[in-house]
């Protein structure tokens, strides 16, 4: 009889997840790819990476060129996941209380709040980086405890919350840097640029941009209540305790003064970077059918995660030496078991 394990996080019991239900759930994200494909095509990377996000109830930061259909695919995603989704654009006049509302008086029926845009389960934060930090900060209270606050009052987020923010990283006037409390709320920064021309040249054809988003044939797969336990069944995952040594190796070797890199690294990653490398293999593991984390799940989400949470010198940016060749690096010189 297979033996039943208990998986304790913020007072919420979690088992471990059998092997059939997690094919069964595997099977179902397949479907949802599928789905996807339809509309969202040639970047098969981007959509696990976001699947990975919804399974883990985290955020994404998403930087690409604009024209790239960053858009399209939140709303194909929040669509197909049956869930509300609205858009925020954000603009160097947008203010806190145009994302999260405002108490109002109205004659003759007196003080009332208006919930604004950020009351839906799917937000796109489109180009975050345009507004003020006082803006910016206003998704921070959101993103980490999925309620925000209108006057006096606290209002609570309707689970499932996610947030997918984008931001050009072509552009130097008018936008502001993200605070670093606001990137590190994020768990994955996503990067992605250009499709290959077999897919350009399909998107000539079906032209989806111009057509109405509502005349595409889109089928709901998903639900609220059934991403909520797709996300239970990813924190009942079983990742053991070697996997555990090899996550902590890959994040002690960007803080180490004697790494080959270390005078490109400002700072290295921080024990939250460790948390999101230990949730975030798990939904790889999911996606991939398993009920078991591999060394290969790790370095699977290991660049989405480890992207915005090394800052890197000076040097490094003089010299060209990328985030990401660095990720790579410790990949490859971290031993798994």
């Amino acid at each position: 009889m297979e033996k039943k394990l208990i998986y304790k996080k913020e007072n919420r019991d979690f088992k471990r997840a059998g092997a059939t239900e997690v094919k069964q759930a595997s099977k179902l994200l397949d479907d949802v790819r599928k789905e996807i494909g339809e509309v969202f095509y040639g970047h098969e990377l981007v959509v696990d990476s976001l699947l990975r996000a919804i399974l883990c109830g985290g955020h994404v930061l998403l930087e690409g060129v604009p024209g790239i259909a960053k858009t399209l695919v939140i709303k194909v995603l929040a669509k197909i996941s049956g869930c509300k989704f609205k858009r925020i654009q954000f603009t160097v006049d947008l203010l806190p209380t145009d994302i999260i509302g405002l108490t109002t008086y109205t004659p003759k029926k007196g003080f009332e709040v208006v919930k604004g845009p950020i009351f839906a389960n799917f937000i796109i934060a489109d180009e975050i980086n345009r507004a003020p930090p006082k803006t910016q900060s206003a998704l921070i209270e959101a993103m980490q405890e999925q309620q925000v606050t209108i006057g006096r009052e606290t209002y609570q987020l309707e689970p499932p919350f996610f947030v997918m923010a984008n931001e050009n990283p072509l552009e130097t006037e008018g936008v502001y840097s993200l605070p670093e409390a606001q990137i590190d709320r994020f768990l994955f920064k996503i990067k992605f640029g250009y499709p290959e021309d077999k897919h350009e040249l399909r998107m000539m054809e079906e032209n989806v941009t111009f057509r109405n988003f509502e005349d595409i044939k889109i089928k709901a797969i998903l639900s609220p209540k059934k991403i909520i336990e797709l996300q239970k069944l990813n924190h009942g995952i079983y990742l053991d305790e070697k996997v555990k040594k090899y996550i902590l190796e890959i994040v002690k070797m960007t803080r180490d003064e004697k790494f080959q890199y270390s005078e490109y690294i400002d700072l290295g990653a921080s024990p939250r970077a460790s948390i999101a490398l230990f949730i975030a293999a798990k939904s790889e593991a999911l996606l991939r059918g398993r009920n078991f984390v591999l060394p290969i799940d790790v370095k699977a989400v290991a660049h989405d995660v480890l992207r915005h949470r090394l800052i890197l010198s000076y040097r490094a940016q003089a010299e060209g030496i990328s985030v990401d060749k660095i990720i790579s690096f410790v990949l490859d010189n971290v031993k798994s078991y």
